[in-house]
């Protein structure tokens, strides 16, 4: 049985799998990386409730509840989605924690020495998915008790021509993906930011605005994709010392948005 869930624009569509963005098409070109081609190996995720590695602070983040252990980027990608609701236009799905409920490491042990992941509040993480006009909405709404300690990064991967030709456009300035691919592990931070163009040579190009991120960073390792992943935080600029003194702090309710458009000519 299929279980992917379709959404339809006026000249684009839009696949889901388990919460997963895993195709946008517009104007019958694919602007998703699809998996199973080289690089990374999905489509879409999300960071949560920490950006970046935690290995130099032996994979724990002090709070005013305790410690926790977290590897990189966060315990939320260990969770699975739940369909909330869909129509022709739009899904919602989101995953519930309970606090300092142990969940099993999916790194561990080949890259990880921690087998189990907990974090001491409680919350839960909705993902919302809209098209209207063919702009693909991504809404997150974060409700938790006021003060929670959190960091929060989305994290899609955009299909290339695999020719190493495409550049980014953001702050009035033009990068290529070689400044990508110089920033290594740690990725390219475009900072204060929250609209990034991606010019592609292949097709349409592609805008991305972000309300509540404030920031992206973008990373590859091949020429065929790119992760362009609005974030609240860079991580890479600190000493790891994981703590909320480095982290937002939670509203009781929070909400970040992400549209992306492709740029008809």
């Amino acid at each position: 049985m299929d279980y992917k869930i379709y959404l339809k624009g006026l000249n684009s569509t839009v696949t889901i799998d388990k919460g997963e963005l895993i195709s946008f098409k517009f104007a019958d070109d694919e602007y998703i990386h699809q998996k199973g081609n080289k690089g990374w190996r999905k489509s879409d995720d999300e960071m949560f409730p920490v950006i970046g590695p935690t290995a130099e602070n032996n994979f724990r983040v002090h709070t005013k509840n305790g410690d926790a252990i977290q590897d990189q980027h966060g315990l939320l990608r260990e969770l699975e989605y739940s369909l909330i609701a869909s129509d022709e236009n739009n899904a919602s799905f989101i995953k519930k924690y309970k606090k300092n409920t142990k969940i099993k490491n999916s790194k561990f042990p080949a890259k990880s020495s921690e087998e189990f992941l907990f974090w001491p509040f409680d919350f839960t993480f909705e993902k919302s998915f809209s098209i209207k006009n063919n702009v693909l909405n991504i809404d997150f709404t974060i409700t938790s008790v006021e003060n929670m300690p959190f960091m929060l990064g989305y994290h899609p991967a955009f299909l290339l021509s695999n020719t190493g030709n495409e550049t980014f456009v953001a702050n009035d300035t033009v990068y290529n993906l070689s400044d990508v691919y110089k920033a290594g592990s740690n990725a390219f931070p475009i900072l204060n930011s929250d609209k990034i163009t991606l010019k592609n040579i292949d097709k349409n190009d592609i805008e991305i605005t972000t309300k509540g991120f404030d920031n992206f960073m973008l990373w590859t390792e091949v020429d065929n994709m790119v992760c362009i992943e609005p974030i609240t935080q860079y991580t890479s600029y600190t000493d790891q010392k994981f703590s909320e003194e480095n982290m937002r702090l939670s509203k009781g309710k929070n909400t970040f948005s992400i549209a992306i458009k492709p740029i008809s000519f």
